[in-house]
């Protein structure tokens, strides 16, 4: 696991509802991430012309959005199949964390063990932060604190938001569940100490 504590950097705004997962990374990608990378991947269907030249007109081949650490998105980022390979381009890309509404379930959770921070937001203070910064064009930094789980928009205003505790946590510290499980180590040798006396034949050796 990636930690992430705070991270301070230029927002891309990409403001469309329903982006799934084979947008993100596209199933005729998958054979290509094995030797290109999951970044060479990431939104291709937009990124490339059809002769795999970049897309003058999509935000991500467009300085300086191409160095982008935060993406604002409209609702239901990420839903679709269940393909680890999103978060994981979004992460190889450059990508920390993903502001957006409302997320697909296994994406959303997905994305803590892949080191990107998925932060619900409502679309108002979404699109308020994505005004800024093209104003801006680009240049106008976003913030995203876990540590205090708020978002701090280029003109100071700072929108709160929730992350569920264990995976908060698991984010904060760079631990995966086998991390989490090991560090509960005198809690679970004591309740296999108790376990033994009621069951002793299951610690039988065969």
């Amino acid at each position: 696991m990636e930690k992430l504590t705070v991270v301070e950097g230029i927002a891309a705004p990409m403001l469309r509802i329903n982006i799934d997962t084979d947008q993100i990374t596209p199933g005729k990608e998958l054979v290509r991430m094995r030797t290109e990378g999951a970044a060479a991947s990431l939104f291709a269907y937009w990124r490339y012309s059809g002769d795999r030249r970049p897309n003058p007109e999509f935000i991500l081949n467009r300085a300086p959005w191409n160095k982008a650490q935060i993406l604002l998105a409209d609702r239901n980022f990420g839903c679709g199949s269940s393909r680890e390979s999103a978060p994981q381009a979004l992460r190889e890309w450059g990508f920390r964390a993903v502001i957006a509404p409302s997320f697909g379930g296994i994406f959303y959770n997905n994305c803590f063990r892949n080191g990107v921070l998925p932060i619900e937001m409502p679309i108002e203070n979404i699109r308020a932060i994505a005004a800024q910064v093209e104003a801006a064009q680009g240049h106008a930094k976003v913030k995203v604190s876990l540590v205090d789980e708020a978002v701090t928009a280029p003109d100071g205003s700072i929108s709160a938001f929730k992350t569920p505790a264990l995976l908060r946590d698991m984010l904060l510290n760079g631990a995966d569940e086998i991390d989490v499980t090991l560090r509960r180590g005198a809690e679970t040798a004591a309740f296999r100490a108790r376990d033994r006396i009621k069951r002793p034949w299951a610690y039988l050796l065969p």
